[in-house]
Formats: structure tokens, C-alpha cells, sequence
């Protein structure tokens, strides 16, 4: 139950404090007093949507906190968040907000203690429920009335709807996992094709040494000049040893220099080492030209050979440019492959025991789904009963309500769809309710509907926002009936301008606009100080005041036989608490 209500610097409002009372709280005001800014401020602390704009004019900075009863319920989800209760076991929650030249920012605290959007999301599904005539977009959507449904089925439904969020969790997961497998199959089997041919390829080019092209391209050198190595070979052995001119050869000279040097020791031992020099010289000399006219004399022009090199390297270019562009790098990427190929066909698990996995998960979610439709099923022909038996005081005597359950694909939440169809005159067919319901009848759908949801829970608070609009006097006084029973069970606040609505309340405020002048105020102009307009509420408790309200509400004026009017008014709703 909300007990206490602060608000600063919001909107239209600089400060107000309201203490709220069990049963029907019912504030009332003309047109644009700003009753619905006190409905915003508690959807604000509760974590609705702000803008800049919910921010008094001339600061930076608004304040909402709004005190609630504990039970045990509530408690327990405030252990969960590690978060105390005072002393009185009230839960304070409060929300500031405050804007910058960039931005807006707001922080939530319960308790004290600084939460985020989700607990206060958890928070505001215990604490309030927020209902106007504008909710025609909720009732038509199909996850909102299903939701409504179960809550209205308690736990055994809710506990199986969990199995099912679990179960379809399980069943998304074997289908995700098959489907990576499938797309992992076609990517293994397109890479197993693609190694499979690199292999062959790699191995029909028979590769074993690293160096191979760089011994064919040297090889081919020589082969593709053999006529010149000769001549040039023979050449170097006649300037070497043997000459056919008259030019002396290289052993020639180094012979002649050995008798000299010869000649030399026998006077200077000294220059021994020089000769020997020589005489080594002369025997390295002979060797090369042996060895450079052996290798002369064994060039042959093989024109088959030839043509076997120009093969072998035709073949290992391209093998390099593919997969190189050296040949080690190419015999190290065959080793890489080979392995990978093996390892491509030994694959994990397989396809068909995925298969297997995400049907077994879709029997057992459509198990567990069929037997929550079961149970929505019987929820429905209960809540049909129910929300009937809530409209026929409502002067909605030949109602006609049904609850559509239409099978859909499998999902977190079951496999319905649900619509609520509605037929309010006799001889009409059922139709859905946001297609056929007026903006009366959709009053009074919403308002028996929580009705029937009050019986279930009766620890939020009740908020209705102008539910009555578009409807007058027996409806009206239906409304205001029903309104006042549901006080019974819950809190209820209620926004209205029915003056048979207001006679019903436990607790009566007046919301109205005034004009201020304060001495922060800033002097116009003409300097006069600058005037503030501010949201005021005033708690009626006593008759008299009540009375005078009720009769503008009635007749827009203190006029006799509206205050004659007033007066029969709240002997009604005398008469009609005493009767309950």
C-alpha cells in the first residue's frame, strides 16, 4: 500500500506531500489541475519513462520518493537484493532526476541503497498497477492478455509456464547446436574437398627436397650451354697449363719461377719459404687443370635431359606460385594439410544424433506446452465466469465474454495465442474486444477485470486514471460501486471527474492550480515580481468540504440544488458502505 507521496520540483509541482489511506483514495479537480501529474510522479519513482520536460521550470533538478507497506512478499524480494528494511517495515523509494546541458540523468534508490531499472521493474509489478482507459492497445495484444491470463491461473500456472520457458531454452539450444553442425557439416565437407584435391595435387608432384628448383634452374644453365663451357673450359686449361701458342701457360711461368728461385736459396736460405710457396702453387695449379679438362671433356649436349628439366620445372612453378611461392613453403604447407585432412574426417558428433537431441527437446516442449494450454484452457472458463459475473453490475446485464485460445509455433511462453472476445449486446456474434468495445464498455472491462485480478493479489496498489470518462449516471454509480469494493481488498486511487465516483471515496483530494508569487521569484519588466503557476492538493476530510466539491463537480457551482445534490450523494455512499 502506498502510504506517502513526495514530490519537488516536478512539472507544475514545487513541493507536495500526500498521505494516502486504505480503500478508494479519490482525487478530483478540473480539467488540466494537474491530477495526472501526480499519477506521472508515481509512475516516475517507479521507473517510468522521464524527459527533460518533467523538470520544474528554472531547475535542474526534481525529487520523487514514495512510501509503501511491507508484506511478507515484498520482503523476500528485498533479501534477494540485499537491501534492509527499516524500522517500520516500509519500503521507501525515491528517484532523482536531473538534467545537464547534454543530457538527462536519474538515480533510483530503495532504502537508501542505489538499484537499477531491473529491480525497480521487479519492485513495480508487486507494488502498483497503473490502469486507464487508454489501455485499448494493451488489450489487443495478444502476449499482454496471455499474460493476464496466467496471472490469473497462480502459481500451478505460472510454475508450469516456467517449465515451459525452461524446456523451449533447451530445445532453442539442441536447435542452435544442430544447425551450427549442419552449417559447420557443408563448411567441413567443402573444406574436405578443397584439402582433398591440394593433397593430390601436392602429392602427384612428388616433392622431397626443398632445393630441387634451385638444382633444375642451375642444371638447365648448363645443359642450354654446353658448347661454351667446353671452349671456355679448354680455355682455361691451356691458360693454365698448356698452351697451343707461343704464349707461355700460367705452370710455364711459375716453372720458370721455381729454377730462379731455386738458384736464389742456394745463396739465401732465407727465401726457402717462397719457393716452397711456389712449388705449392704449381701443384694446385696442375690440379685445376686437370681437373677443368676433365670436366671439359665430359660435357655432352643431352637434349633429352634437357627436356626432362624444362618439364620437372614447368610443373614445380606453378606448385610454387599456388602454394609458395618457395618450394620449402610449399612442402610445409603439404604437411599442414595432411594433418587437417585428417582431422576433417574424423569428425565429432554427428548430424543425426543432433537430429535426434532437437526432437527428443521439441516432444517434451510440445508435452509441457499441451499441458499448459490445458491448464489456460480451464484458467479461461473460469475467468469468462468471473469477469461476467464482475460486468453484470456494471450495467453490462447481457454480456457476453469469452476467452479465444489459438494454437501457434512453440515459444518461451507456450504455443497460444489469446484474444478476449466480447460481445455486449444480445444477437451480436463475439468479436474481439478492442474491435467492437466502446470507450465505456472498455472502462468497465478493465475495471472488472482487475476486479477479478484483486482476487489473487490484493497487495499492489490499484491506480485508475479517469477509468470513468464517457460514462454518467447508472454506469456511473455501477463504477463507483465497483470501485469501492475493490477498496475492500486493495488500495485503490483513483483520478475522476464523476461526482458519484467521489462520494465513494475513503479518502477525498482536491487538486487545483494556483497562481504564486514567491520571494525567489525574479521581478518582470515592469517590476512587478514574476508569478509561478503550482500544483496544490488539498485533503477533504470533513463533509463539509467534500460536499462543496462533490456539488462542482455535479453542477460547477455552489448552487442549492447542487449542494442539495452532494448532500444525497454521500448519503448514498453511506447507505451503500453500511449495506456492505
Amino acid at each position: 500500500m502506498l502510504s506517502l507521496l513526495r514530490i519537488e520540483n516536478f512539472a507544475l509541482i514545487d513541493q507536495l506531500e500526500l498521505e494516502f489511506g486504505a480503500g478508494l483514495n479519490v482525487l478530483t479537480g478540473e480539467t488540466g489541475a494537474g491530477k495526472s501529474i501526480i499519477l506521472d510522479a508515481i509512475d516516475a519513482v517507479l521507473g517510468g519513462k522521464v524527459s527533460s520536460r518533467v523538470i520544474r521550470t528554472g531547475t535542474t533538478r526534481a525529487m520523487v520518493e514514495a512510501t509503501f507497506s511491507c508484506n511478507s512478499a515484498l520482503a523476500a524480494t528485498l533479501s534477494e537484493q540485499e537491501i534492509d528494511l527499516i524500522e517500520d517495515n516500509s519500503i521507501i523509494i525515491s528517484r532523482e532526476i536531473a538534467v545537464t546541458t547534454t543530457n538527462i540523468r536519474s538515480r533510483s534508490r530503495v532504502n537508501g541503497i542505489l538499484v537499477n531499472r531491473q529491480v525497480m521493474s521487479g519492485l513495480r509489478e508487486r507494488l502498483v498497477e497503473i490502469t486507464a482507459q487508454g489501455q485499448t492497445v494493451q488489450v489487443g495484444q495478444s502476449a499482454q492478455v496471455r499474460d493476464w491470463l496466467d496471472m490469473y491461473g497462480g502459481d500451478s500456472l505460472m510454475q508450469q509456464r516456467q517449465l515451459v520457458a525452461f524446456d523451449f531454452a533447451e530445445y532453442q539450444k539442441a536447435r542452435i547446436l544442430l544447425e551450427k553442425r549442419r552449417t559447420s557439416e557443408r563448411d567441413r565437407l567443402q573444406q574436405l574437398d578443397l584439402l582433398t584435391y591440394q593433397v593430390q595435387e601436392l602429392k602427384a608432384a612428388n616433392l622431397s627436397e626443398p632445393d630441387e628448383l634451385e638444382k633444375l634452374l642451375q642444371e638447365r644453365e648448363r645443359l642450354n650451354h654446353v658448347v661454351e663451357l667446353q671452349q671456355m673450359s679448354y680455355k682455361v686449361y691451356q691458360a693454365l697449363y698448356q698452351n697451343d701458342d707461343e704464349t707461355p701457360a700460367a705452370a710455364d711461368l711459375l716453372g720458370d719461377s721455381e729454377a730462379t728461385l731455386s738458384d736464389m736459396v742456394e745463396y739465401d736460405t732465407q727465401l726457402q719459404p717462397l719457393l716452397d710457396m711456389v712449388r705449392d702453387a704449381q701443384a694446385t695449379l696442375a690440379e685445376v687443370a686437370r681437373q677443368i679438362n676433365t670436366y671439359g671433356e665430359s660435357l655432352e649436349a643431352d637434349p633429352q635431359r634437357l627436356e626432362e628439366v624444362e618439364e620437372r620445372i614447368q610443373e614445380l612453378k606453378p606448385i610454387c606460385r599456388k602454394y609458395g611461392p618457395t618450394l620449402t613453403e610449399v612442402i610445409t604447407y603439404y604437411q599442414r594439410i595432411q594433418g587437417e585432412l585428417a582431422q576433417l574426417n574424423d569428425s565429432d558428433q554427428s548430424i543425426e544424433s543432433l537430429e535426434q537431441q532437437e526432437k527428443a527437446c521439441l516432444e517434451k516442449l510440445t508435452q509441457v506446452c499441451q499441458e499448459l494450454t490445458r491448464l489456460r484452457r480451464s484458467t479461461a472458463i473460469a475467468l469468462e465466469a468471473e469477469l461476467i459475473r464482475e460486468l453484470k453490475p456494471l450495467a453490462m446485464e447481457k454480456v457476453k465474454f469469452q476467452v479465444e485460445i489459438v494454437p501457434t509455433s512453440p515459444t518461451a511462453a507456450g504455443a497460444d495465442k489469446i484474444t478476449f472476445l466480447f460481445s455486449p449486446n444480445p444477437g451480436e456474434p463475439l468479436q474481439p474486444l478492442t474491435e467492437i468495445a466502446s470507450g465505456g464498455e472498455m472502462s468497465r472491462f478493465l475495471l472488472a477485470l482487475k476486479a477479478c485480478f484483486s482476487q489473487a493479489d490484493d497487495s499492489a496498489t490499484l491506480v485508475f486514471d479517469e477509468i470513468d470518462v464517457g460514462v454518467s449516471g447508472r454506469v456511473a454509480q455501477a463504477i463507483a460501486e465497483k470501485l469501492h469494493q475493490l477498496g475492500q481488498t486493495s488500495q485503490v486511487l483513483c483520478v475522476t471527474h464523476q461526482p458519484l465516483v467521489a462520494a465513494m471515496a475513503d479518502r477525498h483530494f482536491r487538486v487545483d492550480k494556483q497562481v504564486i508569487t514567491t520571494a525567489q521569484s525574479h521581478k518582470t519588466n515592469n517590476g512587478h515580481p514574476e508569478q509561478r503557476t503550482v500544483v496544490r492538493v488539498t485533503t477533504l476530510d470533513n463533509l463539509n468540504k467534500r460536499r462543496e466539491e462533490l456539488a462542482q463537480l455535479a453542477g460547477g457551482k455552489s448552487a442549492q440544488e447542487a449542494m442539495a445534490f452532494a448532500e444525497s450523494l454521500l448519503t448514498q455512499a453511506a447507505d451503500h458502505r453500511q449495506k456492505k
